[in-house]
């Protein structure tokens, strides 16, 4: 209410309404680039930055002295990054690339774990959680799963590694693979944490589910990603690798000399209960190359991923309608791409009087009596009539 009065003060005092709302507008949400129909705002990179501000304090492996220098590198590249999401979901429509199953999938996960069935109450739920509008919340996770989807499907399968490469990497960096024992394993936990008998029931039978399900073929990624209470659930349970003696003595004898993608049934511990599958099982000694192949790959990989992405959203910049504010770079730029910004505003209409439009009209008859060079223009004789 005080800023109102203010506004209205501030109008009735220098009656100029129109540039206080023209002013407001443009610190709000003044355009700072146009990416073929959408725009970015000066807005939607202020949330972004602080965004990146809020994880840089929030991982905790950046040291409060070196936040505002690592925010500092961050952010020249946030306008680079906003216009590659962009190009990379208009992409995906363009492909038709549909994710509303998914989301539906997605949500409904959400609202069984979090027990939630209403959906007026979950979309409370989530603007409480996340901060932000369900709208933007559904629109976020869209984007993001569109984006992956292009990305694998137009970068991730065009990069092909030889398997000569691969060959000659093992032979030249042999002493990387000797191993020692050890087992990779994915968790998923069930809390009980605050729970009652009929909670903990409740539980157990929804870590059954889960194991019938893992066993009968669902990724066990996907499953601890949506349903885990573990810390790894964001990583797809993935608890690393564990060598012998490191894990607790009853958990080890269950699942030490157990098969790749064996699943546990569910083990009860102080938290819960939690559900173990083998990643993989590395034994003693020199690996071969079919056993670190995917190894090597995914080294090779990870190098050849990032240039094959930036040459990709090169090319969509090359073929996109892109204006940039003066002032604001793009540090992702495609070379010789003229991105100069042309604000409407200071476009000059072509005027003209009524008197120079009658002045034409004159001018366009007086050209159809003019002769064509090399033309002759004869009379045509009058008609005679004689009286009979």
């Amino acid at each position: 209410m005080l800023m109102k009065w203010f506004l209205r003060l501030a109008v009735t005092t220098l009656g100029s309404a129109a540039a206080l709302l023209a002013a407001d507008v443009q610190l709000i949400e003044e355009i700072i680039a146009k990416v073929n129909g959408d725009i970015i705002t000066r807005g939607e990179l202020a949330r972004q930055r602080r965004q990146i501000e809020a994880e840089l304090r929030a991982t905790g492996n950046v040291p409060a002295a070196r936040i505002q220098q690592a925010l500092q590198d961050r952010e020249k590249d946030i306008l680079r990054e906003r216009i590659d999401q962009l190009l990379l979901v208009q992409k995906g429509k363009e492909l038709s690339i549909n994710v509303d199953q998914d989301f539906s999938k997605y949500q409904a996960e959400l609202q069984r774990r979090f027990n939630q069935p209403d959906p007026e109450k979950f979309q409370a739920f989530v603007r409480e959680q996340t901060g932000m509008p369900y709208e933007d919340f559904r629109n976020d996770w869209k984007n993001g799963q569109i984006t992956q989807r292009v990305v694998r499907e137009q970068v991730s399968r065009s990069i092909n590694i030889p398997r000569e490469e691969l060959r000659k990497y093992y032979d030249e960096h042999k002493t990387e693979f000797v191993r020692q024992e050890r087992v990779f394993l994915r968790q998923i936990l069930v809390s009980t944490d605050g729970k009652d008998e009929a909670g903990i029931a409740a539980a157990e039978k929804k870590a059954k589910d889960l194991v019938a399900r893992a066993k009968k073929g669902e990724r066990f990624p996907e499953l601890a990603r949506d349903n885990s209470d573990a810390p790894t659930a964001q990583q797809g349970g993935d608890m690393g690798p564990w060598e012998k003696g490191k894990l607790r003595e009853d958990i080890e004898k269950l699942v030490w000399d157990k098969p790749r993608n064996y699943v546990s049934d569910p083990i009860r511990v102080p938290e819960g209960f939690l559900i173990l599958r083998v990643d993989e099982h590395q034994k003693e000694g020199q690996a071969e190359l079919e056993e670190v192949e995917s190894e090597i790959m995914e080294k090779f990989y990870g190098q050849r991923f990032q240039p094959a992405l930036r040459e990709y959203l090169t090319k969509l910049r090359q073929d996109a309608f892109l204006e940039i504010k003066n002032g604001w770079v793009d540090t992702g730029a495609a070379p010789g791409k003229n991105t100069a910004w042309s604000d409407p505003a200071q476009l000059k209409p072509e005027t003209i009087t009524k008197e120079e439009v009658a002045a034409q009209t004159r001018r366009r008859r007086l050209l159809w009596a003019i002769p064509i060079p090399g033309t002759s223009v004869t009379a045509k004789p009058k008609a005679s009539s004689s009286k009979r």
